[in-house]
């Protein structure tokens, strides 16, 4: 990365495929360990011996996820993956229809998908939700239906989305179904038309990182082969005058910004039994600059079992966009060190206090701990904690989407 050009300064470490929690954790340890010690340049006696270094490398880890089931995640996994140093977890949730799940062998319930993200919020990680359409029993409109479920069902609503259509492949369950009649993959047609009609119902505070998984054409079997799937359903949303919200069609990339010509936008939301605050900077052209998650929990929140946690209004993520640009370079206009991240950690303060919060807890990676401490956070159990003094009477937030 160096060799061709890219700062690696901040480095977002995503260890995905298979089932994480599935390893043995002193497994998990040892990898972990591993990898930072990878960023570190050099080998340390311990995993938080590890940590420690990594705060103050070359190559900070300003992010760490995890691929796991919904079936996987309980109090003690959540501790555990703090402890690892994990702020993202990627749930493979695929469907909220429980007779599709069975029929697919999944092997959990839409039960499970909620409680698992129910416990994932409430301990600050950021979700990234896996969902697919096409399975076996599906048909396109209830497709529809099922991807309409994950933003009414407000245990649901998840930060980031996978769509994952499905793909035949051979030697498979799915494959021998298709032999017998009993399946049909989509047509291409019928896919972008489906997934042009699901994109426009996908709110402001959610990113779409992919709409198809890049499997070698010449392993499926039948059904959409083609890797570019999210340009042809672009097209078709252009051709019919309509655009994506989502937060990937709105990010700056490498254009320049003017802080002081951003407009603030406070979108929030019933989740998990309290209300998740999305506080957004943009520019007079709606492309997002930057944007920061608040959950503050409410009294059906589950009980946090994280002494960091207790109180606390949790920051869950602050996101600034635009060109990556090594440490302490000045932005020269540019999103990144404009200071917009400390801006949108102000404003996620005075929301929290507003309601009522003691305090507020950030899920900081570890590479930004220093980052969090220069605006007066200190570093607990796991989490950055600042106090924001007694504060006022505790009122609950709107749970409307403004």
């Amino acid at each position: 990365l160096e060799a061709i050009g890219h700062p690696t300064e901040k480095v977002e470490l995503l260890i995905l495929g298979g089932t994480w929690s599935a390893y043995p954790r002193a497994y998990q340890r040892w990898f972990v360990q591993r990898c930072l010690e990878a960023l570190n340049g050099c080998e340390a006696p311990s995993l938080n011996s590890a940590q420690a270094a990594n705060e103050g490398a070359g190559h900070r880890n300003v992010g760490m996820v995890i691929e796991t089931r919904p079936d996987c995640i309980s109090p003690s996994e959540i501790a555990h993956l703090r402890r690892l140093g994990v702020t993202k977890v990627q749930l493979g949730a695929q469907s909220l229809d429980d007779e599709l799940l069975r029929r697919n062998r999944r092997g959990h319930k839409l039960s499970e998908t909620q409680q698992a993200m129910r416990l994932l919020r409430a301990a600050g990680f950021k979700i990234v939700l896996h969902w697919m359409p096409n399975l076996l029993g599906a048909t396109p409109q209830t497709d529809r239906e099922d991807f309409a479920r994950i933003w009414a069902l407000e245990d649901v609503r998840p930060d980031e989305l996978k769509i994952y259509p499905t793909q035949l492949l051979p030697g498979t369950g799915l494959a021998e179904s298709w032999q017998r009649g009993e399946y049909a993959p989509y047509t291409r047609p019928v896919l972008v038309d489906l997934l042009a009609d699901i994109k426009l119902l996908i709110p402001r505070y959610c990113r779409v990182n992919r709409v198809v998984r890049d499997i070698p054409s010449h392993h499926v079997i039948e059904g959409n082969r083609r890797t570019s799937l999210r340009q042809d359903v672009l097209r078709t949303l252009a051709e019919r005058g309509r655009q994506c919200s989502c937060i990937r069609c709105r990010e700056v990339r490498s254009g320049n910004v003017l802080e002081t010509g951003l407009r603030p936008e406070s979108i929030s939301y019933a989740a998990a039994g309290g209300t998740e605050h999305f506080l957004a900077l943009e520019t007079s052209e709606d492309r997002l600059a930057g944007y920061l998650r608040l959950w503050l929990p409410g009294e059906q929140s589950p009980q946090p079992t994280l002494a960091d946690l207790a109180q606390a209004g949790i920051i869950r993520e602050v996101h600034v966009y635009g060109p990556s640009l090594p440490l302490g370079e000045p932005s020269n206009g540019a999103a990144q060190h404009a200071g917009l991240g400390a801006r949108l950690v102000d404003w996620g303060e005075r929301v929290a206090g507003q309601a009522g919060f003691p305090r507020v807890a950030v899920i900081a990676a570890i590479g930004t701990r220093p980052y969090y401490r220069r605006l007066g956070y200190h570093l607990g159990e796991s989490y950055m904690i600042k106090s924001l003094g007694s504060g006022g009477r505790r009122v609950r937030s709107s749970t409307e989407v403004h």
